[in-house]
């Protein structure tokens, strides 16, 4: 593990967060997709001796991608990132839930976050919204009283920024 540490630490000390290029049209937020993380943080590890790779893997009955760092002298670190999706039998929930779980695997394991591009923002501390949890439970709603009975569990400000995917959600159950 030395070999693939020591890559790491300067790898680290030479990465930059990625930036926030992508919208959520549900959440009118900015986001740093799953290209820019990896613009970000990739080249970077090459340069040190380090590859990425991502494979899917089935444990214990759930899927998971597994965020493997490969040193170059064969040494190598793992972290498994559960994948989540709200509609069995879904690609594009399944495929949303790849993406969710690769961005958020690999942004964990090399400990980069993402710039905020909002300096207001970033001066006033605001409450930490987890959006995939918010977005998976009113995707799993199955009728219009359950996704009601959800949006009015949420908070004033999960309700802002669910509304619309709410809304759609309804339009879509009637």
């Amino acid at each position: 593990m030395k070999n693939i540490a020591t890559a790491l630490v300067k790898a680290q000390s030479e990465m930059s967060n990625p930036k926030k290029g992508n919208t959520n049209p549900f959440f009118k937020s900015k986001y740093a997709d799953l290209n820019a993380v990896r613009e970000a943080v990739i080249p970077i590890l090459n340069e040190n001796g380090i590859t990425v790779l991502q494979p899917l893997v089935h444990v214990d009955g759930k899927n998971f991608v597994n965020t493997i760092l490969l040193h170059e002298s064969g040494e190598m670190m793992d972290s498994f990132t559960e994948i989540v999706y709200s509609k069995i039998n879904d690609a594009q929930a399944q495929g949303s839930g790849i993406t969710y779980a690769r961005r958020y695997g690999l942004q964990s394991f090399v400990c980069v976050g993402a710039d905020d591009d909002d300096g207001n923002k970033a001066s006033t501390p605001q409450p930490a919204i987890d959006l995939l949890r918010l977005e998976t439970r009113l995707n799993a709603c199955k009728s219009l009283q359950e996704l009601a009975n959800t949006y009015k569990s949420f908070t004033p400000a999960e309700q802002k920024i669910t509304v619309l995917l709410k809304d759609k959600l309804k339009t879509e159950l009637k």
